[in-house]
C-alpha cells in the first residue's frame, strides 16, 4: 500500500462488503476494487500488521475492534460528504467519485463543519 489513502480505502471496502456478506475475501475486496489480488493480499498483510484486519484459516478477513472503528469513521465521512455535495446540486455519481477523493484529504475540524450542515 503507497498511501494512508488506499489503507482507508480497503478499510472502507472490507467494512461495506461485510455488511452485505458475513465472509469476505481477499479476492472480493479485489473484485470490488478492481485490483489484482495481489495487490490486495499484500494490503492484507500491511492491514494485519497495524492490528486492523484478522485473517482466519479459511481466508476470511474480519476486522478488528480499531479496525471497524476506523472504516466506520471512513464511511461516515463518505456518507456525509456525498449528502452535502448532492445537496449542493450534484448528482449521485458525481457526489460519490468526488466524496471518495474528498474524504481522505479533509481535516475532522471541517469534517465537523461539514457534518453539521448535513
Amino acid at each position: 500500500m503507497k498511501t494512508h489513502e488506499s489503507e482507508e480505502m480497503y478499510l472502507e471496502t472490507i467494512l461495506l462488503l461485510g455488511e452485505k456478506n458475513p465472509s469476505v475475501h481477499a479476492i472480493d475486496v479485489a473484485g470490488e476494487l478492481g485490483y489484482a489480488k495481489s495487490s490486495v493480499s499484500r494490503a492484507v498483510g500491511l492491514l494485519q500488521k497495524k492490528g486492523y484486519i484478522t485473517v482466519n484459516e479459511a481466508d476470511e478477513i474480519r476486522l478488528t475492534p480499531s479496525g471497524k472503528e476506523k472504516a466506520s469513521e471512513i464511511y461516515e465521512r463518505h456518507r456525509v460528504i456525498t449528502e452535502l455535495l448532492i445537496r449542493m446540486g450534484a448528482d449521485r455519481k458525481l457526489a460519490e467519485e468526488n466524496a471518495c477523493r474528498i474524504e481522505h484529504v479533509i481535516s475532522a475540524e471541517l469534517f465537523e463543519i461539514m457534518k453539521k450542515q448535513v
